[in-house]
């Protein structure tokens, strides 16, 4: 079996790689575990950091190369593609700058002379991880892992190889300890074993609803720890009291981002009766001025899509929905420079039961809903099985805080763009996964919070 390297707007192969065989997978996890013993049991937190911080030099250094690389490889535009290796670089210095704080024991006062919870690594972390952000889904798991004491194993999305290779090259680079982190080219189907794999002790993953449900079972079996952050479908409720511009300016950004390929990017516009027909005629004219092209131009707004059966997929979801009585404002095709690329779409009065409106769009398509009042509004939001983000645009401060708390999502974000930080926990509710990655919570999820207790 091999895995194979595809740009998606050439459709050239770039690169082959054969997958791993089952004795290197084995002599890879007990690298791994000689690798994990060896690094929480004798370096201390300040040397761990050390790493980091190269590690942060180093994608700064080759972030022109990096940044081509996952261009190339799934198609982000380049502007976004280079965002991308600055932001994993910016997470290398939160988590440099604050790790030894945040695990630091928390004093808890009992009647005992001294009453603590001491975070402790629990060993080999199995990260599964998507394609849409190749690099920053990797980093933003594994550097707070590591930094808690953990190794990593590394099973990345099959159709991002290069740049799997590039990660696991960027960690020697930095001097990570050898195998502390480390890749296997497999398929999805040998997750299962690996999860089994006694020397696995959690499991991360990034990537669909079914992918995570298939990795919760097993590590549920096993009673190993999991982090699932999944879909989304990202309501965006504008109300009637918003700031419009602003409101159709953070429309633009969210929804086409990495050509719509993002968990968190906004894909079910909610907008008040009062707005909804300005707001729908002044985003499609947004839409339209889109322009659909080579990533690696800087003209260009729209990428293509990472590859061609994404678009089949997007395109049977538009189709769906337009049966069920959607309304096609602008797009619904390909495009014809590519097969992998997808016209940036709007569909407007989408209601519950749409495919729009019930599944995850993974791509430059956008809905439209109206909503009578806020109470309306909130319903709307919440008749999703999905809970990762949200966004609510108000200029009333009380009205803001209600209808954050009542949303069912992991986050939500006020007059601005919704988007993960590596200062903040980040992950999500329902079918959107369990578990949080990043900020101090984050970082303590694969931890063993143990409870010591000196009485005298």
């Amino acid at each position: 079996m091999q895995q194979r390297s595809v740009n998606p707007w050439t459709g050239e192969t770039l690169a082959v790689f054969d997958q791993h065989s089952d004795q290197e997978i084995v002599n890879t996890l007990k690298t791994a575990s000689v690798a994990f013993s060896q690094w929480h049991k004798h370096i201390a937190i300040y040397s761990r950091v050390e790493p980091v911080i190269r590690l942060a030099q180093r994608l700064r250094e080759k972030r022109i190369a990096l940044a081509t690389c996952i261009t190339q490889e799934m198609g982000k535009r380049f502007s976004e593609s280079l965002a991308e290796i600055d932001k994993c670089a910016w997470l290398c210095d939160v988590y440099a700058e604050n790790a030894a704080d945040w695990l630091t024991p928390e004093q808890i006062k009992t009647e005992a002379k001294k009453s603590f919870i001491q975070p402790l690594p629990l060993g080999v972390i199995l990260l599964v991880m998507p394609w849409n952000y190749p690099f920053w889904q990797v980093i933003r798991a594994a550097i707070p892992a590591i930094l808690a004491g953990n190794a990593i194993v590394l099973k990345h999305a099959s159709n991002v190889p290069q740049c799997a290779q590039a990660l696991t090259e960027l960690f020697a680079e930095a001097n990570f300890n050898t195998g502390l982190f480390s890749t296997l080219f497999i398929s999805g189907q040998q997750v299962d074993r690996i999860i089994r794999d006694p020397i696995i002790r959690g499991v991360s993953l990034t990537g669909s609803e079914p992918a995570g449900r298939a990795v919760a079972r097993t590590a549920g079996e096993m009673l190993k720890k999991v982090v699932l952050e999944l879909g989304g479908s990202d309501p965006f409720i504008v109300l009637e009291d918003a700031d419009l511009d602003l409101a159709l300016d953070t429309a633009i950004q969210s929804r086409f981002v990495n050509a719509g390929q993002s968990c968190i990017a906004a894909k079910r516009f909610i907008v008040d009766r009062y707005h909804y027909d300005d707001f729908t005629k002044r985003l499609a004219e947004r839409i339209q001025a889109l322009k659909v092209g080579d990533p690696m131009d800087a003209n260009t707004n729209i990428g293509p899509l990472a590859r061609t059966d994404l678009c089949d997929a997007l395109h049977q979801q538009v189709q769906a929905s337009l049966q069920a009585g959607a309304k096609l404002i602008c797009g619904g095709q390909r495009t014809p420079e590519t097969l992998a690329c997808y016209q940036p779409t709007l569909l407007a009065d989408v209601m519950p039961g749409m495919a729009a409106f019930d599944e995850e769009t993974f791509g430059p398509v956008a809905t439209i809903t109206k909503a009578s009042d806020i109470q309306h509004a909130i319903s709307l939001a919440n008749s999703s099985r999905f809970g990762l983000g949200s966004t609510v645009f108000t200029r009333d401060g009380t009205t803001a805080q209600v209808v954050a708390e009542n949303l069912h999502t992991g986050c939500t974000f006020v007059n601005g763009l919704m988007h993960s930080d590596p200062r903040l926990p980040f992950g999500g509710v329902g079918d959107s996964g369990l578990g949080r990655e990043m900020g101090r919570l984050g970082m303590l999820e694969f931890t063993n919070l143990k409870t010591i207790v000196v009485q005298q």
